[in-house]
């Protein structure tokens, strides 16, 4: 298995050198050259599979020989075995149509951890042995940033350097980076800047030279190939528990930037029967708008109650762009450039048509998102965060054949959103716990200018000087 970029300048790599790359260097992002399938009786055959098993088997086709189906299950294991839940992403029925796929029981609380802590495992795998010293930079709206840093801790040869928007994430959600303190974990936060002005600022620097000349860069967020690819396992999970490959399921998932139901993409590129995609985005509707009338246009950010979805620029959108528009890398390239200088296209027949099949989208205001954790709650005995909450709006009012089961993620715990969840449905819900004395723990964390010059001086003064990798 190899992997080519959507901007299609950038060399072939196999799966170690694109784990270790994170963005292609013509600012592309990663996808295999072409999608691994399975046949209904591969999927037939994954039923009842413990969750670290079926991970290692939806995933074996895209690692190649970079690790031996033996190893993987192994870091498969490992990575899953601190969960919370002995099934790791447990599928909850709310009504004879309606369920609930729980991706919050990782070390985090949140669907990131399914990934992240696999990542985690994989860059360590892939140095070992190595003088090599990786330099984690990443952007988080929240919830990335505690998974990154708690999967990469006081690993050696790596260092994390985390953007997040000051004053822009949940208490909850801040404190459970800021809160790490090791010597390789440094949390920033950035002045008068949105997630968007940080992830723009996690490109640049992977196109800075003088950067990378003198660090191995690297990412986490879901730009990297490695993390999306962990997160398609779970589509897996659910759809065959649901009648996979004899049944087709609908999955609603909240999203900003696109990573999580692209997972989705790519699980019925590999064959698995689902009937439809549904992209539920808040008020900040860049993903709806595009999906629905081919208006992929930037507007300001609206701070919401759904902080991680509060985004503009949806960095794996690129992805699906490439391969519904028909796998041109240089058109792409050109379509690209010219977004990032307007902040505004319009996306292609081709484009358009390409997602019709399989993707559907959904704007959910506030008043809809506070609706539908009362629904939960009032007619389920379920307590779900303002994110999951507007996966479960979009799929409450989804046009789905009869007898086709749609399935919302659920991607972070309520009690990450308490002030939100109690103004909705009169509950505060607890942390776990282990994380009981969260709001106690000693805090880490340098503010600086929203600016890429500040960003850049930090991390070059902080960062471990590392030789270039060879592919």
């Amino acid at each position: 298995m190899d992997y080519i970029s959507t901007r299609g300048s950038a060399a072939p790599l196999d799966f170690r050198s694109v784990t270790l790359a994170g963005l292609a260097s013509d600012g592309g992002l990663y996808v295999p050259r072409e999608w691994p399938r399975f046949s209904g009786d591969d999927i037939a055959a994954m039923a009842g599979l413990p969750y670290a098993e079926l991970a290692a088997k939806v995933m074996q086709p895209f690692v190649g020989d970079c690790i031996a189906p033996e190893r993987l299950l192994e870091l498969t294991r490992q990575a899953y075995g601190r969960f919370a839940h002995k099934a790791v992403t447990p599928l909850v029925q709310f009504d004879e149509r309606n369920w609930l796929l729980e991706l919050f029981h990782g070390p985090t609380l949140a669907f990131k951890d399914v990934a992240l802590q696999l990542l985690g495992l994989l860059f360590e795998e892939f140095l070992k042995g190595s003088d090599q010293h990786l330099t984690i930079v990443g952007a988080t709206s929240g919830d990335t940033g505690s998974a990154a840093i708690d999967a990469v801790a006081g690993r050696e040869k790596i260092d994390i350097f985390m953007l997040h928007p000051k004053g822009r994430v949940s208490e909850v959600q801040r404190r459970q980076m800021t809160s790490v303190i090791a010597p390789n974990v440094h949390n920033i936060a950035l002045e008068d800047a949105s997630f968007d002005d940080a992830q723009a600022m996690v490109k640049r620097m992977f196109a800075d030279t003088d950067m990378t000349g003198r660090f191995r860069i690297t990412a986490v967020n879901s730009i990297n190939w490695a993390r999306l690819m962990a997160q398609v396992v779970y589509y897996f999970a659910a759809a065959i528990q649901l009648g996979a490959p004899h049944r087709k399921t609908a999955f609603s998932v909240p999203t900003g930037n696109f990573g999580d139901v692209f997972a989705g993409h790519v699980a019925a590129r590999m064959g698995l029967p689902i009937e439809k995609l549904i992209v539920a985005t808040n008020v900040n509707d860049i993903l709806h708008r595009a999906l629905s009338s081919g208006d992929y246009s930037a507007h300001g950010v609206t701070p919401t109650d759904a902080p991680s979805m509060d985004i503009q620029v949806s960095s794996n959108f690129e992805r699906l762009l490439f391969d519904a528009g028909g796998r041109d890398g240089a058109a792409l390239a050109q379509q690209m450039r010219g977004f990032e200088g307007a902040k505004a296209m319009q996306l292609t027949n081709a484009q358009r048509e390409g997602s019709a099949s399989l993707f559907a989208s959904a704007r959910v205001d506030a008043r809809q998102m506070s609706a539908a954790m009362r629904w939960a709650h009032d007619n389920c005995g379920a307590v779900i965060d303002p994110h999951t909450a507007i996966g479960l709006s979009a799929a409450l009012e989804a046009d789905l054949p009869r007898g086709v089961p749609v399935v919302t993620l659920a991607t972070a715990a309520a009690a990450k959103f308490g002030p939100a969840v109690e103004a909705a449905i009169g509950v505060s819900p607890r942390l776990p716990p282990r994380l009981a004395d969260l709001m106690d723990r000693e805090e880490a964390c340098t503010d600086l200018p929203g600016t890429y010059d500040a960003v850049a001086a930090f991390v070059a003064q902080h960062a471990t000087p590392s030789p270039a990798l060879a592919d």
